[in-house]
């Protein structure tokens, strides 16, 4: 067999291109030479043909000649690598391939094939062997020439659309592959082409044109291919399809967002608004949400309809989103309820607790609610909607409501992977929306205590003008422990209260209000700030004891009052007085009419209940229009620090800007306080006021029985003179009755005085130190029903001490006075 035929076989049998045959005898010497192997070697034929191959080695190769030719004769043949020595001495790898060459007359022969390997790892594939690994590739494989037009693929391309190889070339991708970006993936060839950079592993997201229309996802690389002289020819790509992995990859940012976005407050209807939010257009290209009434009042849900019930079930709309706004006129508002037919997906997703999908709506399907907006019922078709999931909104085995996600035109349908994570995000969605239902029940109650309380409003009244603002630390409840008052008292006078109690939310207001219960039953007593603050601090003491708790030990609601402040004020607009005290609590500060700012300088009592030094009240006289700012502590305090003397000067520029008491006290605290505070805030701001000098008329009467007829006919002169001639008989019996009552009874000078504010004051002023109580005498009794007439002829009255002696006082309305 001649060299060009042993050539010729080698190929056929073993497709190995470019490689170098010998032939060697059965002993391994070299009996044919070929040119290929001429220019491997160097060695021309006269000096290869009768070398042994050993001589052609390498020394470490040489040696293992024999067990090579051993090897054929039992195996048949043997494949390796050899490092071959050139006729300059110099080594070249090869990869080596011994096989049998029979001859026709039968003689055993070898062939020997050689293949240099010092520019490859392993063996240079023949173009037939190439064309096979690339055309049968289960990976999409491409060239495309410089002008980007297709010259080659293999059959896996097709899977990604744009037909068979035969109707590609010839195009660009854009003709083959419309719903691409061709623009994005032809800048990566072009790219590609300039620089000859490979791109590797780039993302490229497109629609395949189908109905319905379908999202896809493949990664790309590119690489340039040149000629021999490094010149550009084109570009071989290759696609893989990731349109799972790019799902997946979706599915888990889409819950991942949930996860961030639902739940963010403890509000219902912005829980359920979040969850629509967040599944548009991510899942779904409209989602409306849908709750129970029970659960949004905050209560527990009620049991679902039955599953074969026939009346609809009413829900109310919580939350919805559309990806576009055509369908506005078709949606229920928030707020609005909605009721599902009997027998509808909604309905049997309330009755069962079970999802239901399908792919295919009926377009002629009407859609399952009872009533719209626009008062028809459009059907699905106009809608546009044609997939639809119902998922039920689930928590702890009970159903809230339910979420119902809908895909419109040509958008592919719902399988069961988007069911899926629907599920994910209304289970979700689910527990964040019966934390707030719990949550919205427990502060409807904690509302409902604060209103309890704390004043619904403040009580009309001529002394002062009167404003408040309260912010609590928990922004959650509402609540808090700081507390205002205004308790109207005797003689005209308010009295102003402002306290705190420690702690926050509902047993620091449960506190609270018993110390304001406290507070204004010992102000109806009329007695002096220090005793109220004294009578108030036995009282928690004493309640302390009773719980069993040490003094200044803060447990239950019983003992949460220890450590309390409270500041009392007493405020008399026939003369200007004020008199306050306080017990572990700021004194106010002052705000004269002239704008400037002053701090009143006020003994500081012990805090109620811990026990210490008596407390002690300081009197002042107030011109008309200053304004009085009672505050908690918390005003004053920034962040967790609470300095007096920064705090004191920081509301002083506060308080430095005047205007409409409201506004004014507003301002305040905005200035002052965050919108979370550390602490509870509470300002009462109290602008003053004076009686005229004709609302205030007084006589001083000698201690003469005589004298009682006098009184009648003055006090009758004055109600004259004011135009209150109505009440001259009952007015002239209580001046009568106290003025006769002062004689008899007490001792030094009386004095009498009528106040006309809101009602009719009359006082009578004696220097006795003893009550006066009613009395209920019986039939035959002569006398003592003196008090007894008055308690029946006027609205209230009462006694008062005062340091001359005693004020015996009623009052009669003019509130139902005709103008």
């Amino acid at each position: 067999m001649g060299a060009d035929e042993v050539y010729g076989v080698a190929r056929q049998r073993f497709d190995v291109a470019d490689a170098a045959p010998l032939l060697l005898d059965p002993q391994g010497v070299v009996t044919g030479w070929t040119d290929a192997a001429r220019r491997l070697l160097a060695y021309p034929a006269a000096e290869a043909v009768g070398r042994k191959l050993a001589d052609l080695l390498a020394a470490e190769d040489a040696q293992r000649v024999p067990d090579l030719v051993e090897r054929c004769r039992r195996d048949g043949g043997w494949t390796g690598l050899l490092t071959a020595r050139r006729r300059d001495g110099r080594p070249v790898k090869v990869a080596a391939r011994i096989t049998t060459a029979e001859e026709a007359q039968g003689g055993g022969r070898w062939l020997l094939l050689l293949s240099e390997l010092s520019d490859a790892p392993g063996w240079d594939m023949s173009r037939t062997v190439l064309e096979q690994m690339a055309a049968g590739a289960p990976v999409g494989i491409a060239i495309v020439d410089t002008d980007l037009r297709f010259v080659w693929s293999n059959a896996a391309l097709e899977q990604f659309g744009g037909g068979p190889a035969a109707r590609r070339l010839g195009l660009r991708f854009a003709d083959v592959q419309p719903g691409m970006d061709a623009q994005a993936v032809e800048a990566q060839m072009r790219h590609v082409l300039e620089t000859g950079e490979p791109v590797i592993g780039y993302e490229h997201v497109g629609h395949v044109r189908s109905a319905p229309l379908r999202e896809t996802a493949h990664m790309l690389s590119f690489t340039r291919l040149e000629d021999d002289r490094g010149h550009p020819i084109g570009v071989y790509y290759t696609v893989v399809d990731m349109t799972e992995r790019h799902r997946a990859r979706q599915r888990l940012a889409l819950l991942d967002r949930a996860g961030q976005s639902i739940g963010r407050s403890l509000d219902l209807t912005r829980t359920a608004q979040e969850l629509a939010d967040v599944a548009v257009p991510g899942l779904a290209d409209f989602v409306t949400v849908d709750l129970l009434e029970s659960v949004l009042r905050g209560g527990e849900p009620v049991p679902g309809p039955l599953a074969d019930s026939e009346e609809p079930v009413e829900l109310r709309r919580a939350g919805y989103r559309s990806a576009q706004d055509d369908l506005v006129e078709a949606v229920i508002e928030i707020g609005e309820g909605v009721a599902f037919r009997a027998g509808t997906p909604p309905f049997r997703c309330l009755a069962t607790g079970r999802s239901w999908r399908t792919e295919r709506l009926d377009p002629l399907t009407r859609d399952w609610t009872t009533r719209t907006p626009s008062g028809r019922r459009a059907t699905f078709r106009e809608l546009g909607l044609h997939s639809v999931m119902t998922v039920p909104i689930r928590s702890r085995g009970i159903t809230l409501g339910i979420t119902t996600f809908y895909r419109r035109d040509h958008r592919e349908h719902f399988d069961e992977e988007d069911l899926r994570l629907a599920e994910d995000l209304v289970a979700r969605a689910g527990v964040c929306v019966d934390n707030a239902r719990r949550y919205t029940r427990e502060r409807d109650a904690a509302l409902v205590l604060q209103r309890s309380l704390l004043p619904h409003r403040l009580p009309d009244q001529d002394a002062v003008e009167v404003s408040a603002c309260y912010r609590p630390a928990d922004e959650l409840t509402g609540l808090g422990g700081d507390w205002y008052d205004l308790i109207p008292l005797s003689g005209a006078r308010v009295a102003l209260v402002v306290g705190e109690v420690p702690g926050h939310g509902i047993d620091a207001a449960a506190a609270m209000g018993q110390l304001r219960t406290a507070v204004r039953t010992l102000a109806a007593l009329d007695l002096p700030p220090a005793e109220v603050l004294a009578h108030l601090d036995d009282l928690v003491a004493r309640s302390a004891r009773e719980e069993g708790a040490e003094p200044g030990t803060m447990g239950s609601a019983g003992t949460q009052g220890v450590g309390s402040g409270c500041l009392y004020v007493v405020y008399d607009p026939v003369d200007g007085g004020c008199a306050l005290a306080a017990a572990g609590h700021p004194a106010p500060a002052v705000v004269r009419p002239d704008g400037s700012v002053v701090f009143v300088e006020l003994p500081q009592g012990p805090p109620l209940g811990v026990g210490g030094p008596p407390f002690e009240a300081v009197e002042l006289s107030l011109p008309e229009g200053s304004t009085l700012a009672l505050h908690t502590d918390g005003l004053l305090a920034r962040g967790e620090i609470w300095a007096v003397d920064a705090g004191r000067e920081r509301l002083r520029r506060a308080l430095e800007r005047t205007g409409p008491l409201e506004s004014y006290c507003r301002s305040v605290v905005d200035a002052l306080v965050p919108a979370r505070p550390y602490d509870d805030v509470a300002l009462l701001m109290a602008r003053t006021k004076r009686l005229g000098s004709d609302q205030v008329a007084a006589w001083d009467l000698p201690s003469d029985p005589a004298v009682v007829a006098d009184a009648r006919r003055t006090a009758t002169r004055q109600l004259a003179h004011w135009g209150l001639e109505e009440l001259a008989f009952t007015t002239e019996l209580v001046v009568s009755e106290l003025v006769t009552n002062a004689i008899r009874y007490a001792t030094g000078s009386i004095r009498l005085r009528l106040i006309r504010e809101r009602a009719l004051v009359c006082e009578v002023l004696d220097g006795g130190a003893t009550a006066p109580h009613l009395r209920h005498p019986r039939t035959t009794d002569e006398g003592g029903r003196g008090l007894l007439l008055v308690s029946q002829l006027t609205q209230r009255w009462g006694t008062r001490f005062v340091p001359e002696g005693k004020i015996i006082w009623a009052e009669q309305s003019l509130a139902d006075r005709p103008e």
